[in-house]
């Protein structure tokens, strides 16, 4: 076994594997929002104001045609808000990173 690095995108070896995580936990609140609410597809769209294949796609980890700034967008329409904080590193890592934080286990 190895030790992971704490992003499976990055031990996977993507290219941007701090943006897909990004958008996966991005996507994650969106599908528990509407498993709570207990949305159908067709009634999560017409929140979102997209179409029920996009839905689809969000809901079975299809992040591919969503950009970090869309799930963002679609989190907003949904009635949640999202906020960034951007804050110096510490000094013990050497590159800044991205992470979605959820404010209720924050």
């Amino acid at each position: 076994m190895t030790p992971g690095s704490g992003n499976v995108f990055a031990d996977l070896g993507f290219a941007e594997p701090e943006e897909e995580l990004t958008k996966a936990q991005l996507a994650s609140h969106i599908r528990r929002i509407i498993k709570r609410r207990r949305l159908t597809q067709v009634a999560a769209a017409s929140l979102m104001d997209i179409d029920q294949p996009k839905v689809s796609a969000l809901l079975n980890g299809r992040l591919a045609n969503f950009s970090s700034e869309r799930l963002m967008r679609l989190l907003t329409a949904l009635g949640q808000d999202v906020e960034i904080t951007v804050k110096a590193k510490p000094r013990n890592r050497a590159r800044g990173r991205i992470r979605v934080v959820d404010a209720a286990h924050a």
